[in-house]
């Protein structure tokens, strides 16, 4: 299966549900756990909001929409922007036509993304930390 290497550690692919490669679905899929899809999509997959979901898609998978999962395994095709709150690891034959966002990436060689690369690091607590009465007297801390 994608992503399991004799000595490589990946995120946890425990499958839930599958789309097999004789399926295709139009729609949106909001879903929990992981996801394998070897099918088509034309539509959105989202996973539950605060959830660790898993996407992974076959080199024979193919998703039209975007894609908002916290690791995303991919070795298919997904025209429209990839959100990923955690991990996103493009296999060999991923090929992305849209952003890629993501905290931490892994990209094969032969992977190709057609797109931006935009890194979402951790926000800063003290970028996010003020003084409530500093801003209300509109002075800003030093």
């Amino acid at each position: 299966m994608l992503g399991q290497g004799k000595n490589r550690k990946t995120a946890n692919t425990r499958v839930d549900t599958i789309i097999g490669q004789q399926t295709r679905i139009e729609g949106d899929i909001h879903f929990s756990g992981g996801l394998l899809v070897d099918g088509r999509i034309k539509g959105g997959v989202i996973a539950e909001a605060g959830s660790s979901s898993v996407l992974t898609v076959s080199e024979h998978g193919n998703i039209e929409g975007d894609v908002r999962v916290p690791t995303v395994i991919l070795n298919g095709t997904v025209t429209g922007d990839v959100h990923s709150d955690e991990r996103i690891e493009l296999a060999a034959k991923a090929r992305v036509d849209g952003d890629v966002y993501y905290k931490l990436i892994e990209m094969a060689m032969g992977a190709a993304v057609n797109g931006g690369l935009v890194h979402r690091a951790e926000p800063d607590a003290s970028v996010l930390a003020f003084d409530r009465e500093a801003a209300d007297s509109g002075k800003l801390p030093e």
